[in-house]
């Protein structure tokens, strides 16, 4: 990983939403536009569902799961300005966004030691750099410190059509119930956390509304 100055303070800007809320594009352009790492926490889990299902391991069953997390190898990294994501030396790439990993991450996302794990990884990052960080956790669990936190929402017809224009066809509010009704860690509007709805915005346009909220915030800014 990339190092920030030694007398540079490290920050994390958590970006958080449900499916198809825009939150990855987002992340991604203001991670650009400000010059910082862009971390896509969900391609974590992704990853370990990916590896899961490698080894006919049932998602539900947890147990199994976490028997398999004792043998694994996770290193996650970054390559210029993006996060990326190995498993015993291999990367999923564009695997991850298969049906069956669409189908079966929320599973696997709920399993606390799960989250445990990759949260410690997440976190590890600011020991070398600061970074956008977009998830579901990730200003109320991952950073629940840091004074910029954005949810990104959008309507759920805008986002099932995003859903549908990318080829995906897994349900958005079947998708939310997961993420937002479990036990650990689950989908909230962080402490702090500004709201903004994507429905509307152009990716432009959204990204300069983020980064209006991050100047209240209290972010100084210096656009790459």
């Amino acid at each position: 990983m990339s190092s920030n100055p030694a007398d540079t303070p490290r920050f994390a800007i958590a970006i958080d939403g449900p499916a198809a809320s825009g939150k990855s594009t987002l992340a991604r352009r203001l991670a650009q536009r400000l010059g910082l790492v862009m971390v896509n926490s969900g391609a974590m889990y992704r990853a370990v569902t990916w590896k899961a299902l490698q080894e006919n391991i049932d998602p539900a069953d947890s147990a199994a799961v976490v028997a398999m997390l004792d043998r694994i190898s996770i290193h996650c990294g970054e390559t210029g300005m993006t996060s990326t994501i190995t498993i015993d030396g291999v990367d999923p790439g564009d695997e991850l966004r298969a049906e069956a990993i669409n189908s079966n991450v929320s599973a696997i996302s709920a399993i606390p030691e799960v989250r445990t794990l990759l949260v410690d990884l997440q976190r590890n990052y600011l020991d070398h750099t600061s970074v956008i960080m977009e998830g579901r956790d990730i200003g109320s669990v991952v950073f629940p410190d840091t004074p910029f936190k954005i949810y990104v929402d959008a309507d759920e017809a805008v986002r099932s059509a995003r859903r549908s224009h990318v080829g995906e066809v897994d349900s958005v509010a079947k998708r939310d119930a997961a993420d937002s009704e479990r036990k650990h860690a689950p989908l909230v509007v962080a402490e702090g956390a500004v709201v903004l709805d994507t429905s509307h915005h152009t990716i432009e346009s959204g990204v300069d509304a983020a980064i209006e909220i991050l100047k209240q915030q209290g972010l100084p800014l210096a656009e790459s």
